[in-house]
Order: C-alpha cells, then structure tokens, then sequence
C-alpha cells in the first residue's frame, strides 16, 4: 500500500500501489499563433491535436537566466527556498514560453508522473529545455507543481554526449517526475517551457563545452514546434473521479 497526499483536496489517500493503475496517461497538446512568449502571449494547452501551426521562437541567453522560484529543492532554504510559489514574476519573462489550458468543467485529478514530449530546434551546438506544470487558480494565482529539464547533449543516453546539429528538429522527452493534484473547476493547466531554471540547475554555456570546463557563455535561438508533425505535448496521468 502507498500513502498520498493529494492536492487541491488536501487530503490523505492510501492507493494499492505506485504510480494508481488506475490512472489514464492523457496528452495536452502545446498550441500557439506563434507567439507564446511570456505570461501575455498565446500559447494554449488541449486536448485537441494540433494541425498546421506555427513554432514559438524564443531566446536563450545563459548570461541572464531563467530564476528559480520555489520547487522541489533542497538543503539551502535560507537562500533557495522550496515549495510552491506564484509563477508569474517567472512567467512574464520573453524567453519562457507559456500555454495555458481553457478553465477546466470539473475536478481533474493528476497522480502520478508527468512526462512533456517537446519538439524543437536551436541555433546552438547543446542546450537545456526545461518544463514546469503550474496549477491557475481563477485568481490568476500560478501555483507550481513539478518540473524537469532534459540536456540536449544527453537526450538519447545519460550517459554518451552527442551534440546537436543547428537547425536540425529533434524530439526531448522531460521527465517532472511525479505528484497528485486535483485542479478544482475553474483552474487552468499550464505548462512553461524554458531553457534555463538556475540556480536549481547549473546552466548550460550553449557553446557545446561541458558546463564544467566552459570559459564563456553563448545566447541561443531555440524554436519549439506543435504542429501535425512535430506534436509537443505534456502526457498527465489523469485519475477517473468516478470513484
């Protein structure tokens, strides 16, 4: 048996085992006009599939990263500290990339790990791609839920660095590891999709140096597709409430 916590309920639950078998792994496919950018662009999360639509374009500059607000951390909570935090001060930046689902008919429950399966291109020889759920209340308050980042020199093996060719689509899967919320009715699902998420993660020089060794940093042009082809999506484990 497993014990949870569940979110949004707040409420402990005991489950047979781990991840619920019960749960369904359901995609929300990224959409846009191409102008995701920031908490003020259009970006849009669904369930719908996308058709023929254009990428969002982003800058990535490791001089000037992506912050960390809140999340699973650890050990320096004086100078870092965890949990959930409201996103929006990270969320109006133009280099982080954000779709927000329509407000939600009813209760739906997430309980389990969540996987993005991202699509995208840069102008760099290795970067990072990170991805973060946040929960919206109607308030507009954006409460974070679990996040992940993929380096792309390690996307095929942890363990064998392989550049990437400029220009050239590639597919990232980000693990976010796992948690269990109910977003009440009336709450939106986002995602934000980010190249940086420091100081939680060291960050990449996108000169395709080891970050340990790199003497300068390098910007970067990173552009994420959600098109019929190139699919983006998050993947959320959804848990029937008909129990």
């Amino acid at each position: 048996a497993v014990r949870l916590f569940v979110m949004g309920e707040n409420v402990w639950r005991d489950e047979r085992e781990w991840p619920p078998a019960r749960a369904i792994p359901l995609p929300f496919y990224l959409h846009s006009r191409g102008a995701a950018n920031s908490l003020r662009g259009d970006g849009a999360l669904s369930r719908e599939a996308p058709g023929a639509e254009v990428p969002d374009v982003s800058t990535s500059d490791p001089r000037h990263p992506v912050p960390t607000r809140g999340g699973g951390l650890c050990c320096y909570p004086a100078a870092l500290p965890p949990g959930a935090y409201d996103q929006r001060s990270v969320e109006e930046r133009a280099d982080v990339l954000v779709y927000t689902g329509a407000p939600l008919a009813a209760d739906l429950e997430v309980t389990g790990p969540i996987t993005a399966v991202l699509y995208a291109a840069t102008t760099a020889l290795d970067v990072d791609f990170t991805a973060k759920l946040v929960d919206v209340a109607p308030s507009g308050y954006a409460r974070n839920l679990a996040d992940g980042i993929v380096r792309a020199r390690y996307r095929e093996d942890r363990g064998q660095s392989r550049l990437l060719e400029p220009g050239q689509v590639y597919e990232y899967v980000i693990d976010l590891a796992a948690t269990s919320n109910v977003f009440r009715a009336g709450h939106c699902l986002r995602l934000e999709i980010a190249s940086s998420n420091f100081p939680r993660f060291d960050r990449n020089p996108q000169t395709g140096a080891p970050a340990a060794e790199a003497t300068e940093l390098a910007p970067a042009i990173q552009t994420v597709y959600h098109d019929r082809t190139y699919p983006s999506r998050l993947i959320l484990p959804v848990v029937p409430r008909d129990r």
